[in-house]
Formats: C-alpha cells, structure tokens, sequence
C-alpha cells in the first residue's frame, strides 16, 4: 500500500518506518523539517521524504490545508503520530473521508486519567486531566463517533511512556533526567516521593511500531477501536529502582520523603514532570491487542529502560 506517516522521523516513526518498507510499502514521510531519524538504517534511503509544516505559522485554516495536501497524495493509509488538536483531527477526517482505507492515530495513555481499577482496559470512563491527555481524549471520541457513525476507517493506538536508544527515559523518581540512573549504578542514596508506590508504564518505541503494524494488517478488526501500547506490566517507582540498581550490579539504596519535602529536594521542572506521572500513574492492559490482533509486547519496562539507558551511558550521557 501508498503509506504516509506523518511525523515520521521521531520516536515511534524511527522503527515503524521500516517496518512498513521491510512489508513491502510505499512510504512517504511527513516532518516538518529534515531531522534524521534516531537510527538510520540504509533502508530510509527507500523512503520518500517531504517536508511540511502541520500548522504553517498556525493561521486560520492551516489544519485543512495541511490535511487536503495529505489527501492530494493519494494514501491508501495514513499513520498521524503528530496529530494534537480536535481541530487537527476534524481537518483529516473532513479530508481523508472516502479517499484512505484507513487512518491510524497516536494517542496516549493519558487519556484515561485516574484509574479506578488497575489494570486499566480501553473501555473504561475515562476522565482526563491536563491539557494533552484532554485534547488527546477529545480526538479519540471525535475519531471513534466518525468511525461508528460515517464509516471513517479510524483506529487509536495509546502508547505509555515511550523509551528507546536516543533519548532519556523516564526514570524512577518520575521525571527525566539521567543522573538519576548515575545514583543508581554507583550504589547511591536515591530519595522518592511518598512510599515510592505510585506506578509507571513504559513502552518500547518498537512494540508502538509492531503494534501499528498489526492495527493496519489487521484492519478488519481494529477500525473503529482503540487498543493500548505498553510493555506487559507497570513499574512502581520504588520497583523501577530497586531494579534498575540491581541491572547497574549495585544494591539499591532509597530513602522517602513526603511530596511537600521531596519537591524541594529538585528542580522546579523535575517536581513538574515527577507530578505529572504520580498523579496519573497509570497501569494499562495488553489484553485487548493480544486477543483482536494476536500482539505480545517484545519488551518489559526494564527490558526497554534498559536498552535507554545502556545508549545514553556508553556516550556518557548518565551525568
């Protein structure tokens, strides 16, 4: 099939790319600059790339003029993993209806907000809070209705926290920067907030990419629903230390501190995004994908973290 991914060069896109060539697909990448992908392979050489800005200086109707150009390059499917607004989502059903087979969107895990009951499956209420897991949410229910209701070929893909060689991962105080991962492999002191209990979902940039791979091989059964991208199993925080320590060959050392006092202990920016994981903490199923479209994830969480963090130390990134 003619297969456009938009968004193509960034952490899913660097492994679904060539996938989709290896299967035998024509493949156009959408960025909007020329930024290579994390890894290279010679097979993007096979790859035809444009260049587009999705909001082009975000002016009125830049959205529809950005979807009427997908359109005009006559997909067959079309895999949005930069997609952000309703508004943006509207533009491509508006254009892409009657002319794709199928539209696949990346959405987020975030969607679901709290979770009531753990772990967490696609249907449940969702309740979002946030910004992106709002907007995200809003797509997912603009997509689905056009789907059940006008025959739109949509299915959402939901991944976790995505991790893979080339950039930081989330680590286990909840935020992202490496030298946590240092404290740990030289047996260091590593304070978490609360009880360190409250959990995080990784997902290996690949198994996002196999699992788009099996949505659109399997359109029969995937359009119109959604499925979520995560490793088998969630990590608590204090779990995703001990562990990690242990990879590193060390024995782990943690202490607590009650968020208030913890908070203070980083930066405003690391206290931000550590908030933004704790509150949601997520813990997702597999099981939907497993079941309609037969698709195990490759990697755990530590498995993928670290796959990460091994990329980052042998370039002396872990400071």
């Amino acid at each position: 099939m003619r297969v456009i991914v938009i968004g193509g060069t960034g952490h899913i896109g660097t492994y679904l790319v060539p996938r989709l060539v290896m299967a035998g697909h024509q493949v156009t990448c959408v960025s909007r600059g020329d930024r290579a992908p994390y890894q290279d392979p010679g097979i993007w050489k096979l790859v035809h790339r444009e260049t587009v800005d999705r909001t082009d200086g975000g002016g009125p109707g830049s959205q529809d003029a950005f979807a009427r150009r997908i359109a005009a390059m006559d997909p067959d499917a079309v895999i949005d993993l930069i997609c952000f607004t309703p508004e943006a989502a509207r533009a491509m059903v508006a254009a892409l209806r009657g002319r794709v087979r199928h539209y696949l969107f990346c959405g987020t895990i975030w969607v679901h907000g709290h979770s009531e009951v753990v772990p967490t499956v696609e249907s449940m209420p969702k309740a979002p809070f946030g910004d992106y897991g709002i907007r995200k949410a809003q797509i997912e229910d603009l997509l689905l209705r056009a789907a059940h209701a006008e025959g739109f070929p949509a299915t959402i893909v939901h991944p976790g926290h995505i991790v893979g060689p080339g950039w930081a991962p989330l680590n286990p105080a909840g935020h992202f920067t490496p030298r946590v991962f240092k404290v740990l492999a030289e047996g260091g002191t590593l304070t978490l907030p609360n009880l360190g209990m409250e959990t995080v979902h990784h997902v290996h940039a690949d198994d996002v990419a196999q699992l788009f791979m099996r949505a659109m091989e399997n359109r029969q059964v995937s359009v119109g629903e959604s499925f979520h991208a995560v490793s088998p199993a969630a990590l608590t925080l204090r779990g995703y230390a001990e562990g990690m320590a242990r990879w590193f060959g060390a024995e782990p050392h943690l202490t607590f501190l009650p968020w208030e006092q913890w908070k203070t202990t980083v930066t405003a920016q690391e206290a931000a995004a550590t908030w933004d994981h704790i509150s949601h903490s997520p813990n997702c199923s597999m099981e939907k994908a497993r079941r309609l479209l037969g698709f195990v994830p490759r990697y755990t969480s530590l498995e993928g973290v670290a796959e990460s963090v091994a990329w980052l130390s042998a370039r002396g990134m872990l400071e």
